[in-house]
């Protein structure tokens, strides 16, 4: 299968979707084989008995790692010392394509030995796997993204990015690779200005360059939640950013951005020599988000309220990401239809409809994605065994 033709007739960029899956030593799987169907996946099961690990190992078929952000040694199988293997086949507008990631060696290189496999052949980085398909998530975990850590919003501002622009991940990474050379030098309390120097262009340089990636980021999304429908069930949102360089872009030329933070990196050497690292950069930017109809902080908002602004965010990018990238994203939805009544719940399995993707959701209950029956393919888990859902 290659595409939805009627979808890409209608406007709607063409799905990719996984045919089939099959991990080994993946968490609680040692051995799995699943053959999956386009369009809506339902995995339920009791609790613990592995739904979301099937996420997670479609989840590592982005760069990065993972949706739980685990290291590669916990996600082997009771640490198993041939590590583990995530393979799927794609399909979509280029035809069929066989994907496989995992460790090559044991736990103890679990840091570094993550592989990818591309049609056979082994890719460079994880970063090619965007070339063939854009994934998203959605976790419990992600619930408390407005009310909890900087570092928190930051990150998941990052995968909007990355699904959008592929190079983003690789200058975050240039960054900070940099930023850790520069912090050592603090806590070896240097002097070599020449080595600050470069350290320090190479950090304005891909500063500005992660700062602009995410102020385009937001436009393109302000843009995309404008043209939603104002009465939707899942709220618009308004949605800008807090750091000193983003503020920056867009107000001066790059070239001026980019000298105005060496300049600031070269004058706080003092007072990061005192605390020890960096004080100032992309690295310390937060995202700010607003219940646009209530013009209310989200973080003051009720728990069902940011819910609700959560998935409306998400759901704006998946159309962004169709949109830039050219084909609908994967998405995956751990846990969502509990905390959503019967009307938000059929709310958002038609709008996941018009987007034209594959999304793959968890539950304790089938009876909560009734609404679906007939239309989406219904597995049920226990104790890493997949079967199909009775009366499915």
């Amino acid at each position: 299968m290659s595409g939805d033709p009627d979808a890409a007739r209608g406007g709607r960029p063409p799905q990719v979707h996984l045919s089939s899956l099959k991990l080994t030593d993946f968490r609680n799987y040692a051995q799995l084989s699943l053959r999956l169907e386009p369009g809506p996946v339902v995995f339920t099961g009791e609790n613990g008995a592995g739904k979301t690990n099937l996420l997670e190992a479609i989840s590592f078929l982005s760069p990065g790692r993972g949706l739980r952000r685990a290291t590669l040694a916990e996600v082997a199988k009771d640490q198993a010392a041939s590590g583990f293997a995530v393979h799927a086949t794609l399909q979509g507008p280029f035809g069929e394509c066989e994907i496989g990631t995992g460790t090559a060696g044991g736990p103890d290189e679990a840091e570094t030995a993550r592989k990818v496999r591309i049609n056979g052949a082994t890719a460079r980085s994880a970063d090619e796997l965007l070339e063939w398909l854009r994934v998203i998530w959605l976790t419990p975990a992600m619930d408390a993204l407005f009310t909890g850590p900087a570092g928190d919003r930051r990150r998941f501002l990052d995968r909007l990015v990355l699904a959008i622009d592929p190079a983003h991940g690789r200058r975050a990474a240039d960054y900070e690779k940099a930023m850790r050379s520069r912090n050592r030098l603090l806590a070896e309390d240097s002097r070599d200005n020449r080595w600050f120097e470069a350290i320090e262009t190479q950090m304005a340089e891909t500063g500005t360059a992660i700062a602009a990636a995410r102020v385009e980021l937001v436009r393109l999304l302000a843009g995309m939640i404008a043209r939603l429908p104002g009465n939707s069930p899942f709220p618009r949102s308004v949605i800008t950013l807090s750091g000193t360089i983003e503020e920056q872009v867009g107000q001066r030329p790059a070239v001026e951005v980019e000298e105005a933070f060496r300049a600031a990196l070269a004058e706080g050497r003092y007072r990061d020599r005192a605390a020890g690292r960096t004080l100032d950069g992309p690295h310390r930017t937060d995202l700010l988000v607003r219940h646009a109809p209530k013009d209310q902080a989200a973080e003051l908002c009720s728990t069902g309220e940011q819910k609700a602004l959560l998935i409306g965010i998400v759901l704006a990018h998946a159309r962004l990401t169709g949109e830039v990238a050219g084909s609908a994203p994967i998405l995956l939805l751990d846990e969502i239809a509990a905390h959503l009544d019967a009307g938000r719940r059929a709310a958002l399995f038609s709008i996941l409809d018009e987007l034209n993707c594959q999304y793959f959701m968890t539950g304790t209950e089938a009876s909560l994605f009734d609404s679906l029956a007939g239309r989406a393919q219904f597995l049920t888990v226990s104790a890493g065994k997949v079967s199909p859902t009775a009366g499915s």
